[in-house]
This record gives C-alpha cells, sequence and structure tokens, in this order.
C-alpha cells in the first residue's frame, strides 16, 4: 500500500476512536489495509469471524470515516486472511499479479488457489452460493473475483458472532466454572463430548458468550465445518414460513443437515406445539447422526413451562450446565477484560467502584464499559472516579465537611498499603480485614452512610458483617492503646484533608 492510502488508514483510526467510540476494538489495530482501488479501500482481517463481524457491525461507522478522511467517495471492502484481492473488471483480461503477505495459514490448507473456508448454510438455499456480503466484497458486480474462491453461505437469519466472545476473553468465576468447562470439551469434541449441551441462567450471565466461543473454536478446527447458529425465535420464523410456503422438505435439509446445531433462549419453543413437533424430529435426526447440538435458556429444561415432557427428557440426555451472577472478584476481572478489548486503561479503583454498583448483570458492566470509552473520547482524559459515578448514575459528591467515602478509604489503604480491591474481596487474612474493618468504623462514624450503603461498597456484604466491623474496632481502641492511636491519626488526617 503506498504511502497515502497508509495515511487514509491511519486517519481512519484516530476518526473512528473520536466519533465511533462505541464501536471500537483494540484487535482493529490487527486490520491490514491492502489498497485503495476503484473507489473502494481494502482491509484484510486476520479471520473470517472478524470479517463477517465487520461487514454485518461496523460497515457504515467505517465508510463515513473513509470519506471523511479522504474526502472522497470511498467505501470499505472487508476481506478474510485467504480472500483474494478482488480484480478489476478493466484488468480481468490480462494478467495481473498481485503480492502481499498473508496473515494467517492453516496446516490442512487446500492446493494453492482453493482456499478453505467455514460454511453457515443458507436458509433460502441448501447448496452454496455468493452471499450478500461476498457480492459487497466484490464491489457490486464491478470486480471479478478467483473462480477457484470458496464463498460463505450466509443466512439471513444467522446470529452474528461477536470475536469479542471467545473463549480467551471469557472470565471463569465460581459461578460459571461448570457450563465455561462444557462448552471448552464440546468445542473440543463436537458429538462425542457432552451431547447436547444446555446452558441456562439469568439474562445477561454470559450464556451467548459461550455459545459464541464454541462457534468460533470450531470455525477455527474445522473450517468447513457446517455451523447453523440462531435464536429460538429465528428457528419459529423459518419453521412458520416453510409451512406457508408448502417447503417444509427443504426446511429439514437446512436444519439437519448440519455438523453442529446451536439455538439460543429454546425456551421459547414452548410457545408452540407444532414447533415443538419438528424440533423433537431436528433432534433425533442430528443426535441419531453424532452431530453436536447446543441450547441455552433462562430456565432449567423442567422448568420450561409448557414444554413437551419428551423434550425434557432430551434436553437432560447431555450436561446441563447453569451459570449464575458473578462474584465481586469475577465482575473486576470482567470490567478489566471489557477495558482491554477496547483499548481502555481502567484504574483498579474504578473497576472496584462499578462492580459495586452493577452486580447482577453483566450486559450492564460492559455497558458501563462502554459508557466510560464514550466519555474518554468526549473528555479526552483518562478514565477517573468522577467518570466512574457519572456512568453508574450517581452524581459526584459536592464538597462538604463531611469526608467522603473515598476520602476515608484512600487515607486508609495508603496508611495499610493495601487496595480497595484487596478490601471489596473475600479475603479474610488480617492484612486485609483489619483495614477493611477500620473503614467501615471510619465511614460509618464520620459520615451519614447506612450499614447497607457500607456494606454495599465493600463487596455486597450485609449490614451484619458492617455491624461486626465497628465493634470489633471499638473493642480493640479499649483494648489496645497503641491502636487506638493509629485509629485516631487515621480520623485526624481524614479531617485535614476534608474541605
Amino acid at each position: 500500500m503506498t504511502d497515502p492510502d497508509r495515511q487514509i488508514w491511519d486517519g481512519m483510526l484516530g476518526y473512528l476512536r473520536r466519533h465511533a467510540a462505541g464501536v471500537c476494538r483494540q484487535w482493529f489495530e490487527e486490520l491490514a489495509p491492502i489498497s485503495v482501488d476503484g473507489g473502494a479501500l481494502l482491509l484484510r482481517a486476520h479471520s473470517n469471524v472478524h470479517r463477517d463481524y465487520l461487514r454485518n457491525s461496523c460497515s457504515e461507522p467505517f465508510n463515513d470515516a473513509a470519506r471523511t478522511v479522504s474526502g472522497r467517495l470511498l467505501a470499505v471492502r472487508f476481506l478474510g486472511p485467504d480472500d483474494p484481492v478482488p480484480v478489476p473488471q478493466r484488468d480481468a483480461g490480462r494478467a495481473r499479479s498481485i503480492v502481499e503477505p498473508k496473515l494467517s495459514t492453516h496446516a490442512d490448507d487446500p492446493s494453492p488457489g482453493q482456499p478453505s473456508v467455514p460454511e453457515v448454510r443458507g436458509v433460502h438455499s441448501p447448496s452454496p452460493r455468493i452471499s450478500a456480503a461476498a457480492r459487497e466484497s466484490m464491489g457490486g458486480g464491478r470486480t471479478q473475483m478467483d473462480p477457484h474462491e470458496s464463498t460463505i453461505v450466509r443466512n439471513e437469519e444467522t446470529l452474528v458472532i461477536n470475536p469479542d466472545y471467545s473463549f480467551e476473553h471469557f472470565v471463569v468465576g465460581s459461578g460459571n466454572r461448570l457450563a465455561h468447562a462444557g462448552a471448552v470439551a464440546v468445542a473440543g469434541n463436537p458429538g462425542r463430548s457432552y451431547n447436547p449441551f444446555f446452558i441456562h441462567g439469568g439474562v445477561g450471565l454470559g450464556k451467548t458468550h459461550l455459545l459464541q466461543a464454541i462457534c468460533i473454536q470450531l470455525k477455527e478446527q474445522s473450517p468447513n465445518a457446517v455451523i447453523c447458529y440462531l435464536s429460538c425465535e429465528g428457528f419459529l420464523t423459518h419453521f412458520i414460513e416453510a409451512v406457508g410456503s408448502n417447503e417444509m422438505e427443504q426446511f429439514r435439509h437446512r436444519f439437519r443437515e448440519v455438523d453442529c446445531l446451536i439455538v439460543d433462549d429454546i425456551h421459547f419453543l414452548a410457545k408452540a406445539d407444532r414447533t415443538q413437533e419438528e424440533f423433537f424430529h431436528t433432534f433425533n435426526s442430528l443426535y441419531s447422526a453424532s452431530k453436536q447440538i447446543v441450547l441455552s435458556s433462562d430456565e432449567a429444561p423442567e422448568e420450561i413451562p409448557n414444554l413437551e415432557e419428551r423434550l425434557v427428557s432430551r434436553f437432560k440426555w447431555g450436561l446441563v450446565a447453569k451459570v449464575e451472577a458473578p462474584d465481586f472478584e469475577t465482575r473486576v476481572a470482567i470490567l478489566k477484560n471489557k477495558a482491554r478489548l477496547r483499548g481502555l486503561a481502567l484504574p483498579d479503583e474504578v473497576a472496584a467502584f462499578i462492580a459495586t454498583r452493577i452486580h447482577k448483570n453483566i450486559r450492564e458492566l460492559e455497558g458501563a464499559i462502554g459508557k466510560l470509552q464514550l466519555l474518554v473520547a468526549v473528555d479526552s482524559r483518562p478514565i477517573d472516579m468522577d467518570m466512574a459515578t457519572q456512568v453508574v448514575g450517581e452524581t459526584p459528591p459536592k464538597p462538604t465537611s463531611e469526608p467522603t467515602i473515598q476520602s476515608i478509604i484512600t487515607t486508609v489503604t495508603d496508611f495499610y498499603r493495601v487496595r480497595l480491591v484487596d478490601l471489596q474481596s473475600e479475603r479474610r487474612q488480617r492484612s486485609v480485614a483489619q483495614p477493611r474493618q477500620v473503614c467501615m468504623f471510619l465511614i460509618r462514624h464520620m459520615t451519614r452512610h447506612s450499614l447497607e450503603e457500607i456494606g454495599g461498597y465493600f463487596g455486597n456484604r450485609d449490614h451484619t458483617t458492617v455491624m461486626h466491623a465497628i465493634k470489633m474496632v471499638e473493642s480493640r481502641r479499649i483494648q489496645e492503646p497503641d491502636f487506638d492511636i493509629v485509629v485516631q491519626s487515621l480520623e485526624d488526617r481524614i479531617r485535614a484533608v476534608t474541605p
């Protein structure tokens, strides 16, 4: 790529960070610009999953950035690691060589000129065809592709796979260990380890992440595998359309001749008796052929209302794993991980503060990181506690004669040389428990916060824990003069820095 073309790409990255912060990811830096030719900027992604995600979710902001930065009517075309560079129609009749390094190779690559890519079976045609996304990458018919190129058969109802949702980026905690281990086993040995694999749990706890992680690993290790990943609502819609158009044979062909069927929110199947009948036969067909079935639901199989007993029984044949709300340490790790994916430096105290306020839903944690990313782009400054209070919907505390929780904690943690994240953890070592109790005592005696509010700030501990901490400090102050001096000294320091 020429220097002017490289300048366009570099300028686009800066533009996206400023004006489309919500879509920006750290791996955008790994996109390889190829050329600007025929009114199109060609960008190569390092995997087909990244390419498909960009085509489905990022085309508009990328096109806007390209046109703004270049001052020309440029369109962005995304290619996978093995996709050939489109040849302009005017040059198709004469020899032309394009030399560029490959971003990745596969040990089982076919012969040159015949790259292997994963197939996602299309709902409207059981045989491979060039998809809309592929036509888009060819410039709407203005370019000619290598006749040997494999194409991805896309299904308009197939859910978009987010490359952020890989096993690498899944944070394992006490509430999801079994589900994660099961997903890893299924992805490594589909159709044999646990079949079916059924994940259930509340909204926003990571079920979809595990489903997509399975898809990503299967695509990586078996590029030619036919994977059907859709929502239960999508399955219902296809069934109704097939019945209405008298195309049940094609419907059955599409869903029963796959290597892996992954259905999200299968509990919606309970709404339709005829669809349950069809899914029952689809399940049996795939299971008898040792094809992997992965399902997710908000409820356990036996708790889904109006679900036929024979389906309940089959859903429990393999592994049923529950995901639960993450604990404090897991929430902090999730926040740090989400921030890292977006290229954000998230201070420990900010992560701990948000994890204390948001404790039931991982999607809300991700939403908080998205808001922080926007504030960083707007304010052009690093993340701080002021941003954190905006993100969780709290008004930053105004200067008063009463110390803030943060000023008390900062004074205590500096003195004892511990971190806030340690105080909010479950650790019970004396080196952590003592400063935690001192913090609770000082906050209770120097502010108007309730016991519940104080406990919530320290890892969602209940009010009885705070009461115990206060009594312990009061007792030690009476029995240990040296300890009493320390507490009084800390109180004096806090008042000295309070406006």
